[in-house]
């Protein structure tokens, strides 16, 4: 019997979280309103109490850091290559200039010996993407940072229950973004929240967020800003709220099954097939995804047309942004960042997700031992 479709990702919204939202559209207030300030004020307990904004999505998180940050023409921001576009396009976005450095080939996260490398003069900032929901090394993230005179935006969008040193991402550091899109461990459907250093980096979020506009009583209204509409609705907090709750376990059980992976392909597994598995790491990464890097004798494309044939789902996580058409433009080419090129062809994200059971696991890594050696 054929087996049923294993998703590669599958948001688990529980029946409370659905009747909350229906609570939300009854009561005739579903744009920002009191479940926004209510989902920014657990987000903000969670990260020690620090300042935490809300928007519509984990990329203007990234702009509005940038904006807040002061960077713009005629300033350099460095950053991966292998992170979903908008890391990138956020700093075109805002008028300056994105400089990459390659990755480390074992946890796929910036090379930070190649970040020190990239600065120059006109470098104001770095943005490090934390794949899978493995950070960087923190401490010398943040020492090369204070050696320069450097902000750091960090690109946390999977990195939501991670932590370092037992310290939560986002508890410490400059600013850092999060998503709440449909596949991350935590969703509202769409959005996303930037934590902040401080109650005036909150207000000019807030500004940037919906128009730059600044409220005074019954009718002030002024703006001092170029701000856009980022607000985040009433009924994506509602979900927010709602699978927040379980942010623990959920990523406690994403480590099971990340150790489950682990176990199943067994030690001798990259020796036999060449392909490379992630780090495994199970006290700071939140195993957001569980990543493999192919052998180069198998080109990607044969080996996720295998995988669905076996009817498991699969993606990939990400191509090398610099190689995309748009990058090209700029002068990027082929040979620039060797690592990154060869993961962002040959990178693979397994089914990965809250509610899969060990079975579905045993699947999954049986399907990939069948497709390697197909």
């Amino acid at each position: 019997m054929t087996q049923p479709f294993l998703p590669f990702a599958k948001p688990v919204i529980d029946e409370d979280t659905i009747a909350a939202v229906g609570e939300v559209l009854r009561s005739g207030w579903i744009t920002s309103g009191p479940k926004v300030a209510l989902f920014e004020q657990q987000l903000s307990a969670f990260f020690g109490g620090r300042p935490v904004r809300t928007f519509n999505s984990g990329t203007c998180t990234m702009e509005i850091a940038l904006r807040i940050a002061g960077i713009g023409p005629g300033d350099e921001v460095i950053t991966t290559p292998i992170s979903w576009v908008a890391t990138a396009n956020v700093i075109l976005e805002v008028g300056a200039t994105p400089v990459f450095a390659d990755i480390d080939p074992i946890t796929r996260n910036i090379d930070l010996d190649a970040v020190e490398a990239a600065i120059t003069p006109q470098t104001r900032a770095i943005i490090p993407v934390y794949l899978a929901g493995l950070p960087v090394d923190m401490d010398r993230l943040v020492a090369l940072a204070d050696k320069h005179n450097l902000r750091i935006i960090e690109d946390a969008a999977q990195a939501l229950g991670s932590s370092w040193r037992g310290k939560r991402i986002g508890s410490f550091g400059d600013l850092i973004s999060f998503s709440f899109q449909a596949n991350k461990n935590v969703t509202s459907s769409e959005g996303g929240c930037l934590v902040l250093n401080d109650a005036a980096e909150a207000v000019l979020a807030e500004k940037y967020r919906l128009q730059g506009v600044t409220r005074s009583g019954f009718d002030g209204l002024d703006v001092d800003v170029l701000g856009g509409k980022f607000n985040m609705t009433d009924v994506a907090a509602g979900i927010g709220i709602g699978q927040f709750a379980h942010i623990d376990r959920i990523t406690a059980r994403r480590r099971e099954l990340a150790r489950l992976y682990f176990s199943l392909f067994g030690d001798g597994f990259a020796g036999a097939t060449g392909a490379q598995l992630p780090v495994a790491d199970f006290e700071n990464s939140n195993w957001h995804m569980f990543q493999l890097v192919l052998p180069d004798r198998l080109p990607r494309a044969e080996f996720m047309a295998r995988m669905m044939e076996r009817q498991i789902g699969i993606g990939y996580h990400y191509p090398a942004i610099h190689l995309l058409t748009m990058y090209r433009a700029l002068g990027f080419t082929d040979g620039m960042f060797p690592v990154a090129e060869r993961v962002g062809r040959q990178i693979v994200s397994l089914p990965m997700f809250s509610t899969m059971t060990d079975a579905d696991v045993e699947r999954a890594v049986g399907a990939v031992k069948s497709a390697l050696s197909a």
